[in-house]
């Protein structure tokens, strides 16, 4: 009885580390199978088959010569399912690999702790058998086989729940799925799993020990040993899991860094380009009003004389009436940006039609010009380059931006539709879409920014796709802020 749930627990030990190995590899690498519960169920059982045979011709014995050469044959399998069953992406599978095995590791030996703890079980029943508790020898037999099979099921639960939670762990923790690793960072994150599997492997080949000839258990030597061990064992997966929060931490840290610094840039440039404007504006005003007097003193001149030269003063005075920016809202550092990105845009997609007739501001606007300044530039950079990118695959395709605001309430709303090829990648627990640029790094923060300025006023950005246009909008509360000491208005 007791070999035949032995047996089982081993099958299902090894087709939920495969299991736990699927949903580990499947969180972090996309698989080749476009179903992916087929590409999980196969590495599953896969994984299960081939552990139960390294069971079978490469037998768990501690101490043995051969505990080196089992564990790397057990990871050289893991290797084979990923470049089998995932596209493997560069670093970051001998990452997953090392630290699956190392939890795997770890978890079995924290298990053995309370199968050892369980032992004592048995001196107490023979204890009962002795004093005469137990009505019959087959009594304690039975006592015992439940034990032994209760201890054996509680070994490979726990092992199992450990491994289960940790790789859940993990998985929730790394979130930048898509970063790619460096060579000290993958030692970083790899130093802890590495150290959890060498320790592992030490505690396999010197778990036993021999006394006169007799073999004995290290704990029963070193009864300490009973409560160090699972310690040092809990803290070093412990320290894997911490390891990749760091990690991703820094990331975070990191990313924020260069969208501060991408922010100054920003505010810089529309600092520059206000003042420019502005200058801008004053020499055509004054042109005008020159050229407009010049004119009108020619028109009297050639009254009556010269229809030709009369019609031509007319048109060149209706042009000079025409000169003036494509884009004015009233709000400067939006005037800027507009003409700005409009004659950048249209360099590129010379048919792009941009919309704003129904961008307006309230009188009182208590938002930063430069931080309305911050969401109109990213939100117009992500749609000009999703048009650039339409107008390459689709050169008949239309391509648009339609900028649009009003105001309820105390609440300012902002909504910027462009067209685009209807194609957004996503994945899963990803707030934002990937970016499609090369240096992630350093791009693809645009809508992170906007919802950071848009939280600086109590408020949110939210986005949608309708068919093949991509909808952002953004809502703020347009009152007083004490800690900005001064306020823009139109």
């Amino acid at each position: 009885m007791y070999e035949v749930v032995s047996w089982l627990l081993e099958i299902f030990s090894a087709m939920f580390q495969g299991y736990c190995l699927q949903y580990f590899f499947g969180s972090f690498l996309e698989g080749r199978l476009r179903d992916r519960r087929i590409n999980g169920l196969i590495a599953t059982v896969l994984y299960g088959v081939l552990r139960l045979g390294v069971g079978i011709f490469l037998p768990r014995g501690y101490g043995s010569p051969g505990t080196f050469a089992r564990l790397a044959v057990i990871l050289c399998f893991i290797f084979a399912i990923a470049m089998i069953l995932y596209r493997v992406i560069g670093k970051i599978t001998l990452f997953l690999a090392v630290t699956f095995m190392a939890a795997n590791e770890i978890s079995f030996f924290i298990a053995c702790m309370f199968f050892k703890l369980g032992n004592h079980l048995f001196s107490l029943w023979y204890w009962c058998w002795e004093k005469g508790y137990m009505p019959s020898l087959e009594c304690y037999e039975i006592v015992v086989n439940i034990t032994l099979i209760g201890s054996q099921i509680l070994l490979y639960v726990i092992g199992a729940a450990l491994l289960y939670f940790t790789m859940r762990k993990i998985v929730k923790d790394y979130r930048e799925k898509d970063y790619a690793i460096h060579r000290t960072e993958l030692l970083f994150i790899l130093t802890p799993g590495l150290a959890g599997l060498m320790v592992c492997t030490l505690l396999r080949i010197t778990i036993d020990t021999a006394e006169n000839g007799v073999p004995e258990l290290l704990y029963d030597r070193y009864p300490s040993l009973i409560i160090i061990v699972p310690v040092i064992l809990l803290l070093l997966l412990l320290s894997i899991v911490s390891g990749v929060k760091l990690f991703q931490d820094m990331i975070c840290w990191n990313r924020e860094k260069s969208s501060r610094i991408i922010l100054e840039k920003q505010v810089s440039s529309l600092q520059e380009h206000m003042g420019e404007m502005e200058r801008v504006y004053s020499g055509i005003r004054g042109m005008k009003h020159d050229m407009k007097n010049t004119i009108s003193l020619i028109m009297q001149l050639a009254a009556g004389k010269e229809e030709e030269l009369q019609a031509y003063l007319e048109e060149l005075n209706q042009t000079m009436d025409r000169l003036e920016f494509r884009f004015k809202t009233g709000n400067t550092v939006v005037d800027t940006l507009l003409n700005m990105k409009y004659h950048e845009i249209t360099s590129t997609v010379p048919d792009l039609r941009m919309d704003v007739e129904g961008l307006q501001f309230p009188e009182k606007l208590f938002i930063q010009s430069y931080d309305i300044g911050i969401i109109l530039g990213n939100a117009l950079d992500n749609a000009m380059e999703a048009c650039r990118k339409l107008k390459a695959k689709e050169p008949d395709a239309e391509a648009f931006i339609r900028i649009s605001s009003f105001q309820k309430r105390e609440l300012f709303f902002l909504k910027v539709e462009n067209s685009f090829d209807g194609q957004l990648v996503r994945r899963r627990q990803e707030e934002f879409p990937m970016t499609e640029k090369a240096d992630r790094e350093n791009h693809g923060i645009g809508l992170a920014n906007i919802k950071s300025t848009a939280e600086k006023y109590h408020g949110t950005m939210d986005f949608k796709v309708n068919g093949r246009v991509f909808i952002l909008s953004v809502m703020m509360k347009n009152e007083r802020r004490s800690e900005d000491g001064f306020w823009s208005n139109r």
